[in-house]
């Protein structure tokens, strides 16, 4: 991968996976043109930077056009897939509870890779609150109360905090990528 091909996926990693790059977020996903051929490569690497701070980026669905990458904490990860709701909303959806953290993200590469309906569950693993994900789910996506990062149906007040927290990661890792900075100098890790 060339040294531009590395920073301009640092960006496009930094501006949608900020939040949890910085530990306030579960997970985030991430779509990128087929064009990023490396990206298996640039995922291994920046999974042994960063094992220290239990982050890593799994390949979920690789298709003709696309490739979506799945940014996650690990530990934030498994307390939220320990949630008592989001597993009976899990389990509805066919994921077994006595499931491994890889386990369930096996599952949701299978539902994702199985064409159809896109797996509304996704929302649970990218740490969206149970509430929203019913909402969005009983609702097909409509009648929501607010939408930024994702269709809020309960608590908005809530939201927009966890929005402009968001915003405020983003902001700070550009920043230090504009600055020059690779993604690890960025998030503090040598």
């Amino acid at each position: 991968m060339s040294v531009n091909d590395k920073r301009e996926l640092d960006k496009k990693l930094a501006f949608n996976s900020a939040p949890a790059l910085l530990g306030i977020k579960c997970a985030s996903l991430l779509s990128l043109g087929a064009q990023w051929f490396e990206v298996s490569e640039y995922a291994k690497q920046f999974n042994e930077r960063v094992k220290s701070r239990g982050l890593k980026i799994r390949l979920l669905c690789e298709c003709r056009n696309r490739v979506l990458l799945f940014v996650y904490n690990e530990k934030l990860l498994k307390t939220r897939l320990a949630d008592k709701r989001a597993q009976k909303l899990l389990c509805e959806c066919g994921y077994d509870k006595s499931l491994t953290l890889e386990g369930y993200l096996d599952r949701l590469s299978e539902r994702i890779s199985c064409g159809g309906d896109f797996p509304h569950e996704i929302g649970i693993f990218l740490g969206y609150p149970v509430d929203d994900v019913l909402g969005f789910i009983e609702n097909e996506g409509e009648n929501f109360k607010l939408c930024g990062c994702w269709k809020v149906y309960s608590d908005t007040e809530g939201a927009v905090r966890a929005f402009k927290s968001y915003d405020r990661c983003r902001e700070h890792l550009c920043s230090k990528l504009s600055k020059g900075l690779d993604i690890y100098q960025a998030l503090g890790i040598k």
